[in-house]
């Protein structure tokens, strides 16, 4: 049920308590493989809306503008989602063609990230992506391509909204809640089961039972004592004190005189050492933030007691926690708050203030009094994991990965000659205008084609190549009638 930390042979390479400034890709393709226990996003939703911090809080002055587009896309990603995983790449296809391109953008910036966020999870950790209804069911298709089906865990659903007066000309029901995907990366992960404690309806009903000693249990004690072993079989009148193996062994055996083999075996329990109710995958007991000392102004804040379940459900004390889109700071400060060590990206340069504000508050209440200082950095760690270090991708020879990956996502995958979808690996470079007639190696001459009619083009150019296609697809036709 909680499996040991794996920790990774090179270790992570940047510290703990480390807020990066900076686009995320960047910091995420810095970090060493395998070196983070717990991954929380809340990432944009693609809502198409603006959102402006409010005035007179932390982050006074901030806007973000939730609207992708395909312009604005770096299209590398294409060619780095087909090359690394084309199941995900397919998943950004399909919803340009039923979405349209903007939520295919949404996407692609969401897919190589998510890459990156699976290589630096430990195979023993898991990440929780926190989403609405506007492309959660794209989202939840992107986490499987990744992931892994088999590795899907649960979808949770957070109830945002307590019983609110809603416009009731609206011709749909009103959206109160969101959903959060918890997968794994492998079959062995931290999981600590949520729990509240017991009703004092459930308690009254269940342990009614008090022995000498004041402890309440399920079922009556057999002698005044109450015995210091909770187990017992029905129809015995006697507290057993062995263990509840050895009693289970010594019943199948039929060692125990007044117990038939077949007779039921009941466990009694105390509710000292009761744990609580386990907590499904229906969240309604955490309100969205309204105000108060946690509010910084952000209408997309989420509540610290939601991310404090989070962090204590799927890691343990000292391991390491990152989110990637901190924004407000709060899955941070729950981190700090539960003993975790932690590990915030975020763009936006107000995160710095709103991240110290928030951790001294959280460092002098409920961490014991004392300013705690978080490290701040701009550039990406170096990775350490690597034989030789990070190769360069972008080196003078023109067949370089990086072209590669630009080159598929400009063409969407298409051969300009034949114009078929193809695999990135199924492609070739080739020179547009060819280099026996002046052509050079730069990028804005160089293009894709099929293997076909990469060697159908040869040392021609793309109107030779296309004369050609032509000439034989007549010949192929001729053939077909006189046959």
């Amino acid at each position: 049920m909680k499996p040991k930390s794996h920790r990774s042979p090179a270790g992570q390479n940047f510290k703990d308590g480390t807020l990066f400034i900076a686009d995320n890709l960047h910091i995420l393709r810095g970090m060493n493989s395998e070196t983070v226990d717990l991954i929380y996003l809340d990432p944009p939703f693609n809502s198409k809306r603006k959102y402006q911090a409010l005035e007179g809080t932390d982050a006074a002055g901030q806007s973000f503008d939730d609207t992708w587009r395909w312009d604005e896309l770096d299209v590398r990603w294409l060619g780095e989602m087909d090359r690394r995983n084309p199941a995900l790449a397919s998943v950004v296809e399909t919803a340009r063609l039923t979405q349209g391109d903007g939520t295919a953008a949404y996407l692609a910036f969401m897919g190589v990230r998510l890459l990156e966020m699976r290589r630096i999870l430990k195979p023993t950790g898991s990440i929780w992506l926190h989403c609405d209804p506007t492309a959660n069911a794209y989202l939840r298709v992107c986490m499987d391509a990744v992931f892994g089906k088999a590795n899907f865990r649960n979808e949770v659903v957070w109830k945002r909204k307590l019983g609110e007066k809603h416009n009731l000309a609206s011709r749909k029901m009103p959206s109160s809640h969101d959903v959060i995907f918890y997968y794994s990366k492998g079959k062995s992960t931290v999981f600590n089961q949520p729990v509240t404690p017991y009703s004092d309806e459930y308690k009254n009903k269940n342990y009614q039972y008090e022995d000498a000693r004041g402890r309440y249990s399920t079922f009556p004690c057999t002698n005044e004592t109450g015995g210091n072993k909770p187990y017992e079989f029905k129809g015995i009148v006697r507290a057993w004190r062995f263990s509840k193996e050895r009693m289970e062994r010594m019943h199948k055996e039929g060692l125990l005189t007044q117990a038939k083999p077949d007779s039921p075996f009941r466990y009694k329990k105390y509710l000292v050492d009761g744990a609580g109710v386990k907590i499904d995958d229906c969240w309604a007991d955490i309100p969205q933030v309204r105000g108060g000392l946690e509010k910084t102004g952000w209408a997309t804040q989420k509540p610290l007691a939601l991310l404090q379940r989070i962090v204590k459900a799927s890691s343990n004390p000292g391991d390491l926690v990152l989110d990637p889109f901190a924004g407000c700071a709060t899955a941070l400060v729950a981190a700090a708050i539960e003993g975790r060590q932690w590990v915030g990206i975020e763009a936006c340069e107000a995160a710095n203030d709103i991240l110290q504000i928030r951790l001294s508050e959280a460092k002098g209440g409920a961490l014991g009094a004392g300013h705690y200082k978080a490290r701040i950095a701009r550039r990406p760690p170096s990775r350490t994991d690597l034989n030789g270090g990070e190769p360069d991708h972008r080196s003078k020879a023109y067949r370089t990965r990086d072209n590669v990956d630009f080159l598929y996502g400009k063409q969407r995958g298409i051969c300009p000659g034949c114009e078929n979808h193809y695999r990135s690996k199924d492609l070739h470079v080739d020179h547009v205008v060819p280099r026996a007639k002046g052509g050079s190696g730069e990028l804005d001459n160089l293009q894709l084609l099929c293997g076909h009619c990469n060697t159908t083009k040869g040392a021609g150019t793309m109107a030779d190549l296309r004369r050609r296609l032509a000439e034989q697809e007549a010949d192929m036709r001729r053939r077909m009638m006189a046959a």
